[in-house]
């Protein structure tokens, strides 16, 4: 008797054990329909999968920032079930500051019915506001999904949670440091590539477009890139963060065939947004061409001119444009104490040498020798521009010669004396050879004449 109760609570306690033993134990690691637990490989079958969530519409991610208005907001999902389903309408759950195209309360669903064949991908649009005060970083949110099976009746919903990402917008402009280029020389300039937008852009190659036609706004225009010459045409910036820039110089030969036209520069910007995609943008640089004035001054030194001294000079214009409203000042240097003093000289027209004279005064005693000056060149291009062209040298001033009015030069009286002794001496002579008596008068009234 004892023995068979024995027996039956060694079968009562083994039970326990054969059933553990026969079933996996469940856990959250546990396989359970469509799940694998938390290993790497975790798997949730069922008939959608989502794929990804970004701003913009299918295959066209855009950049987004605070402040902006119905955005369009894609997310793509793949249809791994074994059947095809119909009527997918999706219903979005995004975090505070965002909102429904139609404003805040209102629930923000897809925009159309689509169908889903098994196996093949598709994706739902929303639109969205966003909030001026949202920040440029990642947010999370949740997408409600029904649809139906074909062959079977009733709605299924699925729901998934996302990432995603308020990116920034950038916006790039081009600056460079000169309006105008001169022809007849090599022009040095900066290019500024701005990048004023809120998101920084990466891998950022500049190229100037060669090309003998470039788009404007409205329509088709000619650029005349292919009359210079231009040293480089590509750089590469790298990356340009928002609200800041990046530059890099550009050498330019014009000819004189180009003065009084405008150069355009178009330029081919590539890079890669926030969203990793690969941009391009076209800009165009215009530049106004405007004629070379070369001016030298030479031939300067110092004469006297009536007891005054004067020091001149010439200047020349090697250039292919005319200097307008030109004026020559000398100045002194050091220890001279020369006074400043301007000339106005107009127009220098190029290829003929203009001459130039001012007249020398001082500040104080006059100091005679060497003078360390500088003379200034002031005069307007064909834009109004106003240049200075400055020009140091030495100049000799020597003392002016010395007349006095009360000194008396013997020789202008007796040159005279001499001379009508001389005649009346011919006279005399004369008269007394050929036997004619002497005409004293007409001596006298000559002798008279000459006082």
């Amino acid at each position: 008797m004892n023995s068979k109760f024995l027996l039956v609570l060694f079968l009562i306690g083994l039970v326990p054990f054969i059933f553990t033993n026969s079933y996996a134990a469940y856990d959250d690691d546990s396989i359970t329909s469509g799940n694998f637990g938390n290993s790497p490989f975790n798997r949730e079958f069922g008939d959608v999968k989502l794929l990804d969530a970004y701003f913009g519409t299918l295959n066209n991610k855009i950049e987004v920032e605070a402040g902006d208005k119905n955005v369009p907001f894609t997310i793509e999902f793949a249809n791994v079930g074994t059947q095809d389903i119909t009527g997918i309408q999706g219903r979005l759950a995004l975090p505070l500051g965002f909102s429904g195209s139609d404003g805040p309360g209102n629930a923000i669903n897809s925009n159309t019915n689509a169908n889903s064949e098994a196996g093949e991908n598709f994706s739902l649009t929303f639109y969205v506001n966003l909030d001026k005060k949202l920040q440029i970083r990642q947010y999370s949110g949740t997408v409600e999904l029904d649809y139906s099976r074909l062959r079977e009746s009733g709605i299924r919903s699925s729901y998934s949670n996302f990432d995603f990402k308020v990116t920034g917008d950038s916006t790039i402009n081009v600056r460079a440091s000169e309006s105008f280029l001169t022809s007849l020389k090599s022009n040095n300039f900066v290019v500024n590539i701005i990048n004023d937008g809120t998101a920084s852009i990466s891998g950022v190659d500049v190229t100037i477009n060669n090309v003998q036609t470039s788009l404007s706004a409205n329509t088709a225009s000619i650029t005349n890139i292919e009359n210079v010459l231009i040293l480089e045409t590509s750089w590469d910036l790298g990356n340009i963060p928002e609200k800041s820039s990046s530059s890099f110089i550009m050498d330019v030969y014009v000819p004189e065939s180009l003065k009084g036209d405008t150069l355009r520069i178009p330029l081919s910007i590539s890079y890669y947004n926030t969203q990793g995609d690969k941009e391009t943008i076209s800009k165009i640089l215009d530049f106004y061409i405007r004629g070379l004035i070369d001016l030298t001054i030479f031939n300067v030194k110092v004469i006297e001119l009536s007891g005054t001294q004067m020091v001149i000079g010439e200047i020349i214009n090697e250039g292919n444009e005319d200097a307008l409203f030109g004026f020559v000042t000398i100045e002194a240097n050091g220890d001279s104490n020369i006074k400043s003093n301007t000339q106005f000289i107009d127009e220098i027209e190029i290829d003929a040498p203009i001459p130039f004279n001012i007249p020398i005064e001082f500040d104080g005693e006059p100091k005679y020798g060497e003078h360390d000056v500088t003379f200034t060149l002031r005069y307007k291009d064909s834009v109004r521009d106003e240049i200075f062209l400055p020009y140091q040298t030495t100049i000799i001033v020597n003392q002016p010669a010395i007349l006095d009015g009360d000194n008396f030069n013997p020789a202008i009286v007796i040159i005279p004396i001499i001379l009508v002794i001389g005649f009346a001496i011919f006279i005399i002579l004369r008269r007394k050879k050929s036997g004619l008596p002497v005409n004293w008068r007409l001596i006298f009234d000559l002798k008279n004449r000459i006082k």
